[in-house]
């Protein structure tokens, strides 16, 4: 059916079988649990941003207790699809921007991502490129992205990991004090709670970015 399938495909597959052989789950509940994820999006994020902009008590939620703050805007991260074992990623910790600091988050190694609140990854996040540069040159891989930040303007790289998660609570831009929840949750997009693009009056989607070779590659896989 394809002309090329990878060792992770392979491993995929093989795990997969064996784990419906065994009886950990059957081959509908991997129909269902892949077809949910298929369709998730940033909604449930964009949500509780919004609403930690406008809710000084849900934002201090949303920072102590970040799995009890997802259970408001529709995530539950024990249970994320209704059915199937609990989840185990439910180390989640919501990174608070500032005027002085900005978060980016990463997987260096992999690719591991707060899916229920965002919904899947994009394709660059889960590049060698993006994973190695954005540790090494993070206003420079930003700066590719369209943000430059002021010198005075710490960044902040977050590691995420199988067991950690993370997701950014970006500085609620200027002009918007009197806009409602749904007009804010439209400029919380995606990359802004990654920490890639930063919240901005009119613009509502994603940039379309490109996958590209790395302008500074590192040298041995290193």
């Amino acid at each position: 059916m394809v002309e090329e399938v990878t060792d992770f495909e392979v491993l995929e597959i093989a795990l997969r079988e064996l784990a419906i052989e065994k009886g950990l789950f059957t081959a509908e509940d991997h129909r269902r649990y892949t077809e949910f994820f298929e369709q998730l999006g940033p909604v449930p994020g964009s949500r509780l941003v919004a609403k930690a902009w406008c809710d000084p008590s849900y934002r201090q939620l949303a920072l102590d207790d970040p799995i009890a703050a997802c259970k408001e805007v529709g995530v539950d991260w024990l249970r994320p699809t209704g059915f199937g074992t609990p989840s185990d990623f439910t180390a989640l910790h919501i990174l608070e921007d500032t005027p002085t600091l900005h978060h980016v988050i990463v997987c260096t190694l992999c690719s591991c991502y707060p899916r229920p609140l965002l919904g899947n990854s994009p394709e660059w996040y889960r590049t060698p490129n993006y994973r190695r540069r954005i540790v090494r040159w993070p206003r420079q891989v930003l700066g590719e992205f369209g943000l430059h930040l002021p010198e005075g303007v710490e960044v902040r790289i977050e590691d995420s990991n199988s067991k950690h998660r993370f997701a950014v609570l970006p500085v609620r831009p200027a002009g918007t004090e009197d806009w409602s929840e749904d007009q804010l949750a439209e400029i919380a997009t995606r990359d802004c709670l990654i920490g890639v693009a930063l919240p901005t009056p009119g613009i509502t989607a994603n940039a379309d970015r490109p996958v590209h070779p790395a302008a500074h590659p590192i040298d041995g896989g290193k």
